[in-house]
């Protein structure tokens, strides 16, 4: 039973636990799977049983004991939980070509997820379509369509100067979040919410846990 409304002060880690536990119920339901005990969803998809039991306790009581959790009805009330009952429209800013292999992909495009458009400055690109067939439309004709098509999320793959200038522009024309992709970290802007995803950050990251395991010399002092 879902009693109670998301409380204001979920923190970021439950929300990616609650992602990842919605994920695992997608993969269960389209298994036909009816119930689920926590246990078994621990041991499956690598998560906690006891954090999953802690996580959903903070939205009502969701299993029936001796039973477990029924999964097409659990995997509706997170996605209630996680705000996708309804669509949210998307548009990305630059038709490059991760750009536009963020507007195709079917992460960006399938439950609660809609691109309706990319916008580019580049004349060149102005008029032409994706992969998918989206329309790449003028930069200045961004304020129009976000109002027009209600978008809620802007995803930016430009170049790293622009992106303080394009934060301004999606937020004046009445967009809600940004996720950036660009190699820059934009820093919080009144009336946005905002996400940072640095590929190279998570590359260096990489490198260093590679580093450590010691696939390399030391260098050399003096």
């Amino acid at each position: 039973m879902l009693d109670k409304d998301p409380p204001e002060s979920v923190s970021e880690a439950t929300t990616h636990r609650l992602s990842l536990l919605l994920r695992s119920l997608r993969i269960l339901d389209g298994e036909g799977v009816g119930t689920v005990s926590s246990q078994q969803l621990a041991e499956r998809f690598g998560l906690n049983a006891a954090q999953i039991r802690k996580d959903l306790a903070q939205f009502g009581e969701f299993g029936i004991r001796g039973v477990g959790y029924r999964v097409p009805d659990l995997k509706e009330k997170l996605k209630w939980v996680l705000g996708l009952d309804r669509p949210r429209t998307v548009v990305v800013l630059g038709a490059g070509h991760l750009g536009q292999a963020l507007a195709d992909s079917k992460n960006f495009n399938s439950e609660g997820f809609k691109v309706v458009a990319l916008f580019d400055n580049d004349r060149r690109k102005i008029g032409g379509r994706s992969r998918t067939d989206l329309p790449i439309r003028d930069i200045a004709e961004l304020p129009v369509v976000a109002r027009a098509e209600s978008v809620e999320i802007g995803v930016l793959a430009i170049p790293a100067e622009a992106v303080p200038s394009a934060a301004v522009v999606l937020r004046n024309a009445g967009v809600r979040a940004i996720l950036n992709f660009a190699p820059i970290t934009l820093a919080p802007v009144p009336g946005l919410e905002v996400k940072n995803v640095d590929l190279t950050l998570f590359l260096e990251n990489l490198s260093f846990r590679l580093a450590a395991t010691g696939d390399r010399p030391r260098p050399k002092r003096g």
